[in-house]
């Protein structure tokens, strides 16, 4: 049996048709009211508000709030009988008339006032201390935190998904560090704030951060949004689970395991391992301390000591992460070896074989190449097969730093790049950039099936991986990572995987090049671009050099002058909030700029504001 709607729904539904007729007078007026104490959910805000004819606003206002339950329901009346109300609509004063007790289906008036107060705590008034003697109630009011949820979501929406993806709108609202600590009040205290105050300071996080989902964001290899994977994150931050067993993650488990034999069928390989990082530097630690434990599985136990003196060979255009990883693994940065790249930052396989011989002639013993797919900075992407005969030859592991390259993998139009990445042993690859699953997702991907990953990462806390549970053991994950607590990272690529398909996914990188093939040609029609090179990927390297430094190349201040331009530049668009864009400087070049196309939100009119406003905020230097 169907279970009795409460006597609040029953009472507005009774009274539905007097209240239409009343409240039309003002339809906007109530919506205001209403919205104003949390009465209906963001979807049903902006339903009301989108209807223009005052009877229908008000019947799905009731319509909505009946849907949302006794407690919307109740929140209503109460509100229908406020004073500003009562005002404004003087034939309401039927509704003092109806007595509380008859509301209430085996409710009580109590739980009525307790509701009646969450809604006066919006409007600011403090909380009484909770009674932590009192072990019948919980600390948290879940309606109150569901309330403090839907409201902080409209405004996310709104300042982040709304205005930050709005070209009408700034990128930046920028305050130098003083006055933005003073507007965000950032000081912890004893006691807490009202609702609505917490709701202000949500408003102003958003309002000052970085909208790094704008289509004028270039400056970093994540920007934009997709709305499944945002979606994916959203619910796995509200599922808060860790990612170890798959008794507390039977879901997640399961779902990365697909994910990573997905993408692993990318890179050529049918079987194999892998496992979520938070991030590509990890990914590439990671791949370091499974080499060197492949090598000399004793490390494990009796630490360094026990080692030789080892090799890692990578570029001078290689991601910092490696040097940092030789830091942190106690290998040492005097023992990354630096190979010599052509000019577009490729790594030479000569030079990686002669440098190679060399160490071992000082009797050093090399473990480990780190190629690149995709630079940080020009985008290169290292000859994969030629250096693959290199690793074979002399016996080393091969790792393929592809956190920013990895994703072309998915087109058939540029996937050539990565020729020969089926041969290495691992591949660090970042889907939170090109594809835009967001913050944070990087996986590590391996080719060996020998558990390895396991074996050199296992600690077998019996807490946790008890040998006698009632499911497969092998589902017990978390003694492949070095963390305890491992969040979620897989779901938001799935969702969108889900959503868009491989060929989707393709689109996204296929038009990433478009959008820079197109930039590149404007660009060598007007004066005062120079390209350091034409792009091999979507990071499009150059000078601006303005008016005052055309032709005067051949003086000797020229290189001192023009390092000095980008930051300039970048100073007047960061305090202006137009757009971003990086700069730096690389060996020998002085500062240029570094421009990121890859956004599914960027369009022409983007790319064209790009290059004006590079001439407008630097003509006069």
């Amino acid at each position: 049996m169907a279970e009795e709607p409460g006597g609040e729904i029953q009472l507005l539904r009774s009274q539905k048709a007097k209240l239409i007729e009343i409240l039309s007078a003002d339809a906007d007026f109530v919506l205001q009211h209403a919205d104003s104490r949390f009465l209906l959910s963001p979807s049903g805000y902006q339903q009301v508000k989108a209807c223009h004819i005052p009877s229908d606003k008000v019947r799905d206002l009731l319509d909505n709030i009946i849907q949302r339950g006794p407690e919307a329901a109740q929140g209503l009346l109460e509100l229908l009988k406020d004073q500003a109300l009562q005002e404004t609509f003087p034939k309401l004063h039927f509704v003092k008339d109806l007595q509380v007790n008859t509301l209430s289906s085996g409710r009580t008036k109590s739980f009525q006032q307790s509701h009646f107060q969450i809604l006066l705590d919006f409007y600011g008034q403090a909380k009484k201390p909770a009674n932590l003697h009192d072990l019948n109630e919980p600390l948290i009011n879940h309606y109150e935190g569901q309330l403090f949820l839907n409201e902080a979501f409209k405004i996310i929406v709104e300042e982040v998904l709304c205005k930050g993806t709005d070209i009408k709108q700034k990128v930046c609202e920028w305050k130098e560090p003083d006055e933005l600590a003073q507007l965000l009040d950032l000081e912890l205290r004893e006691t807490g704030e009202p609702q609505c105050r917490l709701l202000e300071r949500v408003r102003d996080v958003a309002k000052y951060s970085i909208k790094t989902s704008h289509p004028r964001f270039f400056n970093q290899q994540f920007a934009g949004v997709d709305y499944h994977a945002l979606t994916g994150r959203f619910l796995t931050e509200a599922l808060n689970t860790n990612l170890f067993t798959y008794e507390v993650a039977p879901v997640f488990v399961l779902m990365e395991t697909e994910v990573l034999r997905g993408l692993r069928l990318l890179v050529g390989w049918t079987e194999g391992d892998g496992i979520f990082c938070p991030g590509g530097s990890t990914s590439n630690m990671y791949a370091m301390n499974l080499a060197r434990y492949r090598l000399f599985p004793e490390v494990k136990r009796q630490g360094l000591w026990s080692l030789p003196r080892l090799a890692i060979f990578t570029s001078p255009e290689s991601h910092y992460s490696v040097k940092k990883g030789a830091a942190f693994l106690g290998i040492g940065t005097d023992n990354v070896i630096l190979v010599k790249v052509d000019d577009g930052g490729r790594m030479s396989p000569e030079d990686l074989d002669e440098k190679i011989k060399l160490a071992k002639s000082q009797g050093a013993v090399p473990f480990l190449v780190s190629c690149t797919s995709g630079t940080t900075v020009q985008g290169a992407f290292d000859p994969l097969h030629r250096i693959a005969d290199v690793c074979e030859k002399h016996k080393l592991w091969m790792h393929v730093d592809a956190a920013w390259g990895g994703s072309v993998l998915f087109s058939e139009q540029h996937r050539h790049l990565m020729k020969g990445v089926d041969r290495a042993n691992s591949v660090a690859w970042n889907p939170h950039k090109m594809l835009v699953a967001g913050l944070q997702c990087s996986v590590l991907l391996l080719k060996d099936t020998t558990n390895l990953l396991k074996q050199c990462h296992c600690a077998n806390a019996t807490y946790l991986f008890q040998q006698d549970k009632f499911y497969d053991m092998n589902l017990d994950i978390g003694d492949k990572s070095v963390q305890c607590s491992r969040k979620v990272d897989c779901l938001k690529l799935w969702l969108m995987w889900k959503a868009v398909g491989s060929i989707g996914l393709a689109e996204r990188v296929d038009k990433a090049f478009i959008h820079v093939r197109y930039l590149v040609e404007q660009m060598k029609k007007r004066e005062g671009f120079h390209l350091l090179g034409d792009p091999e990927f979507v990071n499009v390297c150059f000078w601006f050099i303005p008016p005052s430094l055309r032709g005067k190349e051949g003086k000797a201040d020229y290189w001192e002058k023009l390092a000095k331009v980008a930051p300039v530049i970048k100073e007047r668009m960061i305090k202006k909030g137009t757009m971003m864009v990086g700069y730096q400087p690389l060996g020998n070049k002085v500062n240029f700029f570094r421009v990121i196309v890859f956004s599914p939100l960027v369009t022409q009119k983007d790319t064209d504001f790009f290059l004006d406003e590079i001439e407008r905020l630097g003509n006069d230097l």
